[in-house]
C-alpha cells in the first residue's frame, strides 16, 4: 500500500490492531518488561512508586489507560505533558524493534496515512487519534515518524551490504 489511509482503533482487529497501544506484545523499555506498549508509556507518567505499581496491576490495558487518564495532577510527574510525546516516541521505537514482524507490518504500510480513529469524542482520543476525522492524531504521527525512520536504517543497512 502506497498510498491512502490506514485507519485502526481496536487491537483486535486484523491486520493493524497490532498498532493500537492496548496490543498484547511485551516489550522491554527502560529496563522493565511490560505487557503492551499501553503499560510502557503509563509507567512513566506516575510520580510515586505506589501509583506506578496500582496503574501497572490493572487487569487490561484498557483499564490501565482509564485509570491513568484519571488521575490527580498531584500523582503525574512533573512535566508530563511535555515530555509524553518523547516516552511515547521511545516505546513504541522499543516495541517495533523488538518485534520482526510489527516492524514489517509498518514498514509495509509505506506512505499510507496511519490514523487512530477512535469512536469516542473525547480530549485523550482527539490527542492521539481523530474523532470523525477531527483531532491531532499524534499515535498515527509518531507512527509515521518511526515509519520514516525505520525505511531509512533499512536502506543504509543495505546500502553499506552493498559497498561491502
Amino acid at each position: 500500500m502506497s498510498d491512502g489511509e490506514i485507519r485502526f482503533y481496536r487491537a483486535s482487529e486484523k491486520p493493524y490492531g497490532a498498532f493500537s497501544n492496548l496490543y498484547r506484545r511485551e516489550i522491554e523499555f527502560e529496563g522493565d518488561v511490560y505487557s503492551t506498549s499501553e503499560h510502557a508509556y503509563q509507567a512513566g507518567k506516575a510520580r510515586k512508586p505506589e501509583v506506578k505499581a496500582w496503574l501497572m496491576a490493572a487487569p487490561s490495558p484498557a483499564l490501565l489507560a482509564m485509570a491513568a487518564h484519571g488521575l490527580y495532577y498531584w500523582d503525574v510527574v512533573p512535566g508530563w505533558s511535555q515530555s509524553k510525546f518523547d516516552r511515547m516516541r521511545g516505546v513504541l521505537r522499543a516495541k517495533f524493534t523488538q518485534h520482526p514482524d510489527l516492524r514489517e507490518l509498518l514498514l509495509s504500510t509505506q506512505s499510507a496515512r496511519l490514523v487512530e480513529a477512535a469512536t469516542v469524542d473525547n480530549e485523550v482520543n482527539r490527542l492521539w487519534g481523530e474523532v470523525n476525522g477531527q483531532g491531532r492524531n499524534m499515535l498515527g504521527e509518531l507512527l509515521m515518524e518511526l515509519r520514516d525512520q525505520l525505511g531509512g536504517e533499512a536502506r543504509e543497512i543495505g546500502s553499506t551490504r552493498k559497498a561491502a
